[in-house]
């Protein structure tokens, strides 16, 4: 039987240099699960491999969207099971990597996706540009503490996508979650990297200081010559929406790369607290990659 294979963990861990390793190992093929590696273009501030750096290893859901393009997790979803029944029909392996946990839940899990209203929706969406989104995050907190540990509070379009199925189905977003024994694929196996997070920090601060290094704000004003402001999803991303800030005379430069570190620390931790809860995933400690590679392979291994 073909594999599923999930590497995650918390943003600068490392998860696309291990996926690499291993699906070179085992003759894999990669389904990216990083929301803001979908978007072409969005290359530096998502620390997106470069064609050199994947090795000829076939990657899946990897800049298959504009930036003025916005995307759902039953998008995803129904995208990338597609993409596994693909890999799978050729007798290969999927390793699916990346930190968006509602995204690698989606792929694994029986997710429900209440349809959108429109009125219910623009209500929402229009309180969060009168009331501030600290407000309508502090509401969901209220409603759902779950859910807003999940969500930081600058992606507004979550934010209030949360509050709509909150109101629409009278139960918290997380509700949507998994039931036990709900999984699509039981013989799935998740490991997930973690690291001291003084280590984490500043391996966080250094990539920040790489991106800007890389040209971070040039790619931006880019996109926003290309539709950057017209999509919500890709605007939200962290680097990009303080650039965005930058470019539009609300910050410095200086302070756009302070508050990216900032947040991109607050991120990572929200990502710890998701991936915490889920007692399928298999925790490996920070060490040489062959160390984690052969870890993970002969993990799987065993489970044939």
């Amino acid at each position: 039987m073909s594999k599923v294979i999930v590497i995650c963990g918390a943003t600068a861990t490392g998860k696309s240099d291990i996926a690499i390793e291993v699906a070179q190992e085992i003759g894999a093929e990669i389904i990216n699960a990083d929301s803001m590696q979908l978007y072409r273009g969005m290359d530096i501030g998502t620390a997106k491999l470069t064609v050199e750096e994947r090795k000829g290893i076939p990657h899946h859901l990897l800049d298959v969207l504009d930036v003025s393009e916005d995307s759902t997790v039953a998008w995803y979803q129904e995208k990338a099971r597609a993409a596994i029944t693909e890999i799978h029909g050729r007798g290969k392996d999927a390793v699916i990597v990346g930190g968006t946990g509602l995204y690698i839940k989606a792929i694994l899990d029986d997710l429900n996706f209440p349809d959108t209203d429109p009125e219910v929706r623009e209500k929402i969406a229009r309180q969060a540009e009168e009331l501030g989104v600290d407000v309508m995050h502090e509401r969901l907190t209220r409603l759902d503490p779950a859910a807003a540990a999940a969500i930081p509070k600058e992606n507004v379009r979550r934010v209030v996508r949360a509050l709509e199925v909150i109101e629409l189905t009278g139960r918290p977003y997380t509700a949507n979650l998994p039931r036990v024994g709900s999984t699509k694929y039981p013989y799935a196996r998740q490991f997930g990297l973690v690291m001291e997070r003084e280590t984490l920090h500043e391996r966080i601060d250094l990539r920040v200081e790489k991106m800007w290094d890389k040209g971070l704000v040039r790619e931006v004003r880019d996109l926003m010559g290309e539709g950057l402001l017209e999509g919500r999803t890709a605007q939200a991303a962290l680097g990009y929406a303080q650039i965005i800030k930058f470019a539009q005379g609300e910050m410095t430069e200086d302070e756009a790369k302070e508050e990216t570190k900032r947040a991109t620390r607050q991120y990572a931790r929200r990502q710890e607290t998701w991936f915490s809860r889920d007692e399928r995933i298999t925790w490996v400690k920070k060490a040489p990659i062959s160390e984690l590679v052969t870890k993970i392979v002969s993990s799987t291994i065993s489970d044939t």
